[in-house]
């Protein structure tokens, strides 16, 4: 299995798009992807990268 770590939140969102996913779309105090009936929701950018 490999080892998961830290990623930007802009690669996030890179890589969310590359499976198909769409947005990010405003939420209440998240930010959300959807695809199909799939949502995920992508944390704010306040602390630097994003952990797993």
């Amino acid at each position: 299995m490999p080892v998961f770590g830290s990623i930007k939140r802009r690669e996030l969102i890179y890589y969310l798009r590359q499976l198909g996913f769409e947005g990010p779309y405003s939420g209440g105090r998240h930010q959300f992807m959807i695809r199909g009936s799939v949502t995920i929701r992508v944390p704010n950018p306040h602390q630097g990268d994003i952990g797993k």
